[in-house]
């Protein structure tokens, strides 16, 4: 019992290989790091020494890399990070709601989206592995959502909390500068987004989104991404054909 209650407070999942209590400490690390563990614990226990392994491994490395948090710090949060299982087609927020969440996504792909007054869909973002997604009026404002945020695929997501972002700034006095700077590059990229919408030709708008999204036209059906690129799928698909003719060309 105590082995399970460790892994469920830490969001750990337990490797299932003894190693005897006489072993050195440079074999464990050995084994975390052949499989690609950064963030490891070893228990002492009944005897035996027990690798338990992160399960973020892509939520680790983000904090690492964006948030310039060293491990010892990301040791620290693990007790606040809680993977959630959401299936395709679960919602994690719908219009009306006052949103208190950013979701991270660690597997799978999400969409934020809203609704015209015809009820016709139209796609703000995707959310794909190592992106977040959230409605950051609604978060920050504290009033309900004009979006919904759903799954397209089954997907693993970890909710970021405002506890979690205060603790993170008393733990690092360098992450508020690195968030600062991510959250004035997610307003040039809907910037830049609105600027396409309004002034750019269908081909230019999926170009770019190509280039931001360059996996998903394999993931997602052709007419949510004519919702995101404000266009229709019959219009999508002319600009694939001229697109590829003009790649034969060449």
């Amino acid at each position: 019992m105590f082995l399970k209650d460790f892994c469920k407070l830490f969001g750990l999942q337990r490797y299932n290989i003894r190693i005897g209590s006489f072993a050195p400490r440079s074999i464990i690390i050995d084994v975390a790091a052949f499989l690609g563990c950064h963030l490891y614990y070893v228990v002492y226990y009944n005897g035996c020494f027990f690798i338990f392994l992160g399960m973020h491994k892509n939520f680790e490395q983000y904090l690492r890399e964006k948030w310039g948090l060293t491990d010892g710090q990301i040791t620290k949060l693990m007790p606040l990070i809680k993977s959630k299982q959401v299936r395709k087609g679960d919602f994690l927020l719908k219009e009306g709601e006052i949103c208190t969440l950013t979701f991270y996504v660690e597997k799978g792909l999400l969409r934020l989206y809203g609704l015209n007054e015809e009820g016709k869909e139209n796609i703000i973002q995707f959310a794909s592995e190592n992106w977040l997604v959230s409605d950051r009026g609604s978060v920050y404002f504290n009033e309900p959502s004009h979006y919904f945020i759903d799954a397209v695929e089954g997907s693993t997501v970890i909710p970021i909390d405002t506890h979690f972002i205060d603790t993170i700034s008393n733990l690092s006095p360098y992450f508020r500068k690195k968030n600062d700077r991510l959250l004035h590059n997610h307003v040039r990229h809907l910037n830049r987004r609105v600027a396409l919408l309004l002034g750019a030709t269908a081909e230019r708008r999926y170009l770019d989104f190509i280039k931001l999204y360059p996996d998903l036209m394999l993931r997602v059906p052709q007419w949510m991404v004519a919702s995101y690129l404000g266009i229709t799928p019959e219009s999508l698909s002319r600009v694939r054909r001229e697109l590829a003719q003009k790649n034969f060309k060449k």
